[in-house]
């Protein structure tokens, strides 16, 4: 079985920081793999960070990334000097470490007992082209199609860990179905009226939603009092797009990028396709807990007995700029689940399954 522990520590030189939490981490015998997310602040000394990791805990296995915030059990901070860490003791041979200097392997397990990579956990270098396009295809190389994660997010170049110090791509550690994976993503978001239909629209202008001019609708689900002021009305009414082949219920929220009173056009953070399914979202402090609470509650009622640990990767935008307070997201995982070992850190965009999101909540549960 698999065991796990996790801590996190806050100071401005990361020796301190680390010997603080090694110090306060009750190593599970055999630990094999660990997670490390770590405050932009210490990025430039990141191969010297990685080597000391190894060499105090005896884990060769490491990945993680840099962020303006991190986040750990019960407490999380951004801009702010710190670091947190995930660290477990797995099956032999049911991960592996990969990035572009080690590429995703075909087979985890033994040679006796080879198994197709089940589920990954990536990280990505934001500066990197065709990002979306390349976390889809990673989705394609695990057996599952999941694959979760986040952007690195750095004041300057954004460096990951990978078995060492690197930048650029993607680079991550996949699991086979050794490791028992359970996933879930708040948007945080409240959903809107009904669901509509794209009719006419120009890559990520939309024009037209069920033959009427596409701004008619986004007024309907900003009512009276918000419609009156169309930038505000912009921050919180948010298009969901149907997501291909994917459930009814399930919406991929977007940014509303411009507003054309005169033509009645909505320019969004991403291309539309006539035909597809459209619903509007309200984003605001009581959707964005109302939506976690909820994703809480499903887990609980779904597993049969509490998660092991758990990595917890939640948009920069989200934290203290939605709640008031960047603890509020660790404290509602400690309440649904108390002693829970967490390690995560807020993002420049989310991954979930295969796609990118932004002002998302990614949680990945060891079972």
């Amino acid at each position: 079985m698999a065991r796990f522990a996790a801590s996190s520590a806050f100071h401005e030189d990361w020796p301190v920081a680390m010997d603080l939490a090694l110090s306060a981490l009750d190593m599970p015998e055999d630990a094999n793999l660990g997670f490390v997310y770590f405050a932009d602040h210490y990025g430039g000394d990141l191969q010297e960070m990685f080597e000391r990791l190894t060499r105090l805990t005896g884990i060769e296995n490491w990945v993680g990334t840099s962020s303006v915030g991190v986040i750990g059990r019960g407490i999380a901070a951004q801009d702010q000097p710190g670091l947190s860490l995930l660290v477990g003791s797995l099956p032999e041979g049911s991960f592996r470490v990969f990035s572009g200097r080690e590429r995703l392997p075909n087979a985890l397990g033994t040679d006796a007992a080879p198994e197709q990579p089940y589920f990954a956990v990536v990280h990505a270098d934001p500066a990197t082209p065709d990002m979306a396009d390349l976390v889809a295809d990673m989705a394609t190389k695990v057996s599952s199609g999941f694959v979760t994660g986040g952007l690195a997010l750095a004041r300057g170049q954004a460096p990951m860990i990978a078995n060492g110090a690197l930048r650029g791509g993607i680079s991550g550690v996949a699991f086979n179905e050794q490791v028992s994976i359970m996933t879930r993503l708040t948007q945080g978001c409240c959903a809107v009226g009904e669901t509509h239909v794209v009719t006419a629209c120009d890559q990520n202008v939309i024009t037209e939603i069920n033959g009427r001019p596409a701004l008619d609708a986004f007024l309907d689900a900003a009512g009276t009092s918000l419609g009156q002021d169309l930038r505000r009305a912009a921050r919180y009414i948010l298009p969901g797009l149907g997501v291909t082949g994917r459930d009814d219920a399930e919406f991929r929220v977007r940014n509303v990028i411009g507003l054309d009173p005169g033509n009645g056009l909505i320019a969004i953070n991403d291309t539309v396709e006539v035909g597809q399914r459209l619903r509007f979202y309200r984003r605001d402090a009581d959707c964005a807990r109302a939506d976690m609470q909820r994703m809480l509650n499903d887990l609980r009622a779904t597993l049969e007995q509490p998660p092991l640990a758990a990595l917890y990767i939640s948009c920069a935008a989200r934290g203290a700029h939605m709640f008031g307070d960047d603890n509020t997201e660790p404290e509602m995982l400690e309440e649904a689940f108390p002693g829970l070992p967490v390690a995560g850190f807020f993002a420049g965009g989310e991954i979930s399954h295969d796609q990118l999101y932004g002002y998302t909540g990614v949680l990945t549960l060891f079972l």
